[in-house]
């Protein structure tokens, strides 16, 4: 999806808080902040927001010499889910529909998003997964989804931010549970950008140990498909069927026409408005439906 103006003034605040957080040095932001807007200046249609927030962190992190600099809010987050998980577990097995139940708490996962959001308000993700079952899902889609399922040989699992992975692992577990047979690659990202999740995360959750995970070989926050590497885009394109977590992946996804299943919570301006919902609010939808439903 093409970026949009909303995301160009978004990436230009992002961009002067992080250098801030580093740096005090008003000429040295000033040199950066230009370098940002030089960027800008020459991005193309083509180019997608997180494309740029990628390009934008590498200038970031080369000028301050960073490293992952969401390392410690990642371990905090994957942590703090792990000792959800086993409640949320027996809530959902205790549920009508167990995969239904599952979904929702997947979905609410995607409130943990440093690269959508400047802070994550703990209460407010307690008070959102205590509601994740009352999430509204649309059935009809939701039925289809089940029926691909019932059929599907291999699916890939784009996944998006740490700490939302515990809850994707969950929904995972489920998936296996319920369809054994189908083979489930999980794709998280190649290097660290934001709080997305990585290798890293995916082994300290314990998702390496269910199923198989691979990085993409990218540190852009969604899944360009004409960035990844090799194994990544073979996995998606010989997919029966594809769940893409994230605004982000979703930026860099639609509408290329693959079988994907969207799973995210709107959070910014721009999603309440091409969605017409509230924020926090989710969307699950496959490609095919995703026209009609924006604005």
């Amino acid at each position: 999806m093409n970026i949009n103006l909303d995301c160009i003034y978004c990436i230009i605040k992002k961009s002067d808080s992080l250098f801030t957080l580093f740096e005090k040095d008003e000429r040295k932001k000033l040199r950066f902040m230009k370098e940002v807007f030089l960027v800008i200046g020459k991005s193309n249609e083509r180019d997608t927001s997180p494309y740029l927030s990628a390009v934008i962190m590498r200038l970031l992190k080369s000028e301050l010499n960073l490293g992952d600099i969401y390392f410690d809010i990642k371990n905090k987050y994957n942590k703090l889910l792990l000792s959800m998980e086993e409640d949320i577990l027996k809530h959902i097995y205790n549920s009508e529909d167990k995969m239904l139940t599952a979904l929702k708490y997947a979905m609410i996962g995607n409130f943990i998003d440093f690269g959508a959001m400047d802070k994550v308000d703990i209460s407010q993700l307690e008070r959102l997964i205590e509601n994740a079952p009352n999430q509204t899902i649309d059935m009809k889609k939701y039925e289809e989804f089940i029926n691909q399922l019932k059929n599907a040989k291999r699916l890939a699992y784009l996944a998006d931010n740490a700490g939302e992975i515990v809850l994707d692992k969950i929904f995972i577990k489920i998936l296996k549970e319920f369809y054994p047979a189908i083979d489930i690659i999980v794709i998280v990202r190649g290097k660290p950008i934001y709080n997305d999740a990585t290798i890293a995360d995916a082994e300290e959750i314990g998702l390496c140990d269910l199923v198989n995970v691979i990085g993409n070989g990218t540190d852009i926050p969604g899944t360009q498909l004409n960035e990844l590497n090799t194994e990544s885009r073979e996995i998606i394109n010989n997919a029966d069927l594809i769940i893409a977590k994230g605004q982000g992946n979703f930026e860099t996804l639609f509408p290329c026409g693959k079988n994907i299943y969207y799973i995210f919570l709107c959070k910014c301006d721009l999603f309440l408005r091409r969605f017409n919902i509230e924020k926090f609010k989710g969307v699950f939808a496959n490609e095919k439906d995703i026209k009609v439903m924006m604005k």
